[in-house]
């Protein structure tokens, strides 16, 4: 039997490939690919768009805003990567393409293309140089901590700063070192100590982990913030043989919290050793010059010269000598001054308790002075109901007597006025006469 136009279904083009699309995206829900990616780019939008290919096809993916932004890397051309998503198909060019909602590095885990990418990019800055490091101050008057006051490292750290000096200020910055949001807390942790101007150097610092674990320090903008940084920042993060890009970045890498410790004050035994050391080798170059002083003037002796060096030295030892009177009695009187400071501190702490009271006290009475005239405000009375009649000029009308029939009034009311016209008058037959 042969085929009529009317027995045949029809398709418009765009009928086709919806019917197509719904197939595909029934079919192919949720795939994993991989294949090399070419052609990438970004969209205005944020939209990523790339090829999959290997070495006989190729498929058309795209990569919308809301998966694309919770990628760690940038994807690269010419390096592999596995895709999941749905296919589905683009009617405007009539081609089907890989909705992706997953995207990872074939080997290379994301972390760590995330984290080699970023390490380029800095280094490329120039911002791993040692030229740029800045020395960690020998003697800090206070130590800022960045890291979590629940954690292991930073009982560690002050463990160890109580053992070596325990006569050192310290100021920590409670900041989440781990999950969402850590990087952002660690970012305002070295900015708000930078600003400190009584600290001399920044330590952030927790303890081991994994790669996930500690990322929060392989966010750029704890890179950023190490760098703009006003004060020397130590980085101590994981064990020694975890590094992150706060390492690179931070003016030192100790390999644990403890050992920035370590690094960060001299012991008073380190400190008490230096001195001797610089004591002796200052009395080693002193005894030297001697020597070298008593053979020249050795040949001197008896010259005019040595007779008028000779006043010069008498002379210069009685100076040193006042001056050393001089020195006592500034000793003296900073023996003093300490005394005094301390009776200062306490008449301030008393003082200032009485100002306390005394703004106390001032507030009740103030509060209650409010509560009074609130109480006696034309506008409470208003508010009970009550209005207040007033001629068009503002004056008060107390008397029927002082207003006219047919003259025009205003009433005041609690949230506004009435403007009114006197149609009679009633006397109260108590005000009559």
């Amino acid at each position: 039997m042969k085929t009529t136009e009317f027995q045949r279904k029809i398709y418009s083009v765009s009928q086709l490939s919806i019917e197509i699309r719904d197939l595909l995206e029934r079919r192919f829900i949720d795939v994993w690919v991989e294949g090399e990616i070419s052609n990438f780019k970004t969209s205005a939008a944020g939209h990523l768009y790339f090829t999959l290919k290997d070495d006989r096809a190729q498929l058309p993916a795209v990569c919308f805003r809301n998966s694309a932004r919770l990628l760690r890397f940038r994807p690269e051309n010419g390096k592999l990567f596995r895709a999941r998503g749905r296919v589905s198909t683009y009617e405007g060019r009539g081609e089907y393409q890989l909705i992706v909602e997953v995207l990872e590095p074939a080997g290379l885990g994301a972390l760590q293309l995330a984290f080699e990418q970023l390490k380029e990019k800095l280094e490329k800055e120039g911002l791993f140089r040692s030229d740029r490091k800045r020395p960690i101050p020998a003697f800090p008057r206070k130590i800022g901590i960045v890291t979590s006051t629940k954690s292991a490292a930073l009982r560690d750290i002050l463990t160890v700063l109580k053992r070596r000096h325990n006569a050192i200020n310290v100021l920590i910055f409670p900041a989440e070192v781990q999950g969402e949001g850590a990087s952002l807390q660690i970012m305002e942790g070295i900015d708000y100590l930078s600003r400190s101007t009584d600290v001399d150097v920044i330590v952030i610092a927790r303890g081991g982990g994994s790669m996930e674990d500690l990322w929060a320090f392989n966010e750029e903008r704890v890179a950023r913030a190490i760098v703009r940084a006003r004060k020397p920042v130590i980085s101590a993060v994981g064990h020694e043989v975890d590094f992150t890009i706060s390492d690179f970045v931070a003016d030192l890498r100790a390999p644990t919290p403890s050992a920035a410790a370590e690094i960060v004050i001299q012991s008073k035994e380190e400190i008490s050793q230096r001195v001797k050391q610089l004591e002796g080798r200052l009395e080693g170059v002193i005894r030297s010059r001697i020597v070298e002083r008593r053979h020249f003037l050795a040949s001197k002796v008896g010259s005019r010269g040595f007779v008028v060096a000779e006043t010069r030295i008498r002379r210069m030892a009685q100076r040193v000598d006042d001056l050393t009177f001089r020195l006592e009695q500034i000793g003296r009187t900073g023996a003093f001054i300490r005394s005094r400071a301390h009776r200062v501190e306490i008449c301030e702490q008393r003082l200032s308790n009485a100002v306390h009271q005394r703004l106390k006290k001032c507030h009740q009475a103030f509060a209650g002075i409010a509560h009074t005239l609130e109480a006696l405000s034309p506008l409470a009375v208003l508010e009970r109901g009550y209005a207040i009649c007033l001629t068009p000029e503002g004056h008060v009308i107390r008397s029927v007597n002082t207003v006219e029939t047919d003259a025009a009034v205003k009433v005041r009311l609690h949230d506004g006025s009435l403007l009114a016209k006197v149609i009679g008058k009633e006397r109260n037959e108590t005000g009559a006469g």
